[in-house]
């Protein structure tokens, strides 16, 4: 079975013969060669060429993702396509001179060149730009290098001029030249600024529609939650939705890192449909620690311990500094003496305090100042800047 007509997203110029070669399981230089020798008998390779070129889709994305995100894509070209108009350019001149015995700008060769300069504006600008080979700071240099020619063709051109219309006519075209080279730059630059301001009508709205729910609906949620109480069914289904109408309305468009306080406000969501229990999860400072590491497992074995034999309000405390991360988690309920616990039973005595002690941390459990159960959890992280110096 032969594979679909696609191209490639890492090709030479379009991916056209790369694609037509996989497909009818032929070797690339056969495909080119094809093209190239077609190209002869009245630019039918050519027209070929670009037909294949405008309607010959690109490869999947992994996943199989599609429509828009698969359209804008990057695609990295081993051609630097500009570079080379800008040199064909630059060629078309010297054959005007050796052909036409010219340098004009109203001649065949002169019209080419001038194409071929804005040519090459507007491919560093809506190819070059989405291709992680090259940037900006390649686009910049192909227009510097594109005003310098047609400033060297005009000053040739108006010394070869054998009038002043001519002159005139060729500083006219030079211009017109010039406006197709910066052309798509002002073009993107203005789709940019759409961008921009659509985003910030976005976010004003955002904005709005938060104050206006934050006024009406989020006190209505409360005001359940305490009519009905916070463990109630009623009230736990509020403090859902509570939840979820806040973190849409300010978490942004964007996903937040997969850190241990997100972890820990997430898992305490969770425990909080399954569970008659209201979470309390306040943290302060900054951590690296992931969600991932034993600190965050041993958290949630606590707070899972808290949900099922306590319930009621518990409250989660999160304290991190670049060396050091501190977890409490606080339960109201009846308390226990973990000295008590048989010794078949591991839940504390393995998932939390032996964790945290193979993970280099610490674990301890006692009973709270006001009833209840305290957890306190304690990692410490290395320096990275004293890590880093002592080696250096």
């Amino acid at each position: 079975m032969r594979p679909p007509l696609t191209r490639p997203r890492a090709c030479l110029l379009s991916g056209v013969s790369a694609g037509l070669a996989r497909h009818l399981g032929l070797p690339v230089w056969v495909v080119r060669a094809v093209f190239v020798a077609t190209a002869f008998l009245g630019g039918a390779g050519v027209y070929l060429y670009l037909w294949f070129w405008c309607f010959t889709p690109w490869d999947a994305l992994p996943g199989g993702a599609g429509g828009e995100r698969a359209e804008r894509a990057p695609v990295t070209r081993t051609l630097p396509v500009a570079w080379l108009l800008l040199g064909a350019a630059a060629v078309s001149v010297v054959l005007s001179w050796l052909v036409l015995g010219t340098a004009g700008l109203l001649t065949s060769f002169g019209f080419l060149a001038l194409l071929l300069v804005a040519g090459a504006g507007a491919w560093s600008t809506f190819a070059d730009r989405a291709d992680p080979g090259r940037g900006r700071g390649g686009e910049r240099a192909v227009r510097i290098a594109g005003a310098i020619l047609l400033g060297v063709m005009l000053v040739v051109a108006i010394i070869g001029a054998g009038s002043a219309t001519e002159a005139a006519l060729s500083t006219l075209l030079v211009a017109l030249a010039a406006a197709l080279l910066f052309a798509p730059l002002l073009l993107a630059q203005w789709r940019e600024l759409g961008r921009e301001r659509t985003k910030r009508i976005r976010e004003e709205q955002r904005a709005e529609m938060a104050a206006h729910l934050h006024d009406s609906v989020l006190q209505t949620l409360a005001l359940i939650q305490h009519r009905s109480g916070a463990t109630s069914e009623v009230g736990r289904i509020a403090r859902a939705q509570e939840r979820e109408l806040r973190e849409w309305l300010y978490a942004g468009d964007s996903a937040p890192d997969a850190d241990l306080a997100t972890d820990l406000r997430d898992w305490a969501a969770a425990l909080e449909i399954d569970y008659a229990v209201t979470f309390d999860v306040v943290v302060v400072g900054g951590s690296g620690e992931r969600a991932s590491g034993e600190l965050a497992a041993a958290a949630r074995e606590a707070m899972l311990n808290a949900a099922r034999h306590a319930g009621g309000e518990v409250s989660v405390y999160l304290e991190g500094s670049p060396t050091r991360v501190e977890v409490f988690v606080r339960d109201r309920g009846p308390g226990f003496d973990p000295a008590d616990v048989p010794g078949d039973r591991l839940g504390v005595r393995e998932s939390i305090i032996g964790r945290m002690r193979r993970a280099g941390g610490r674990a301890e459990v006692r009973p709270g100042k006001a009833g209840g159960t305290e957890v306190h959890l304690v990692f410490e992280t290395p320096d990275q800047n004293r890590t880093g110096g002592a080696h250096g």
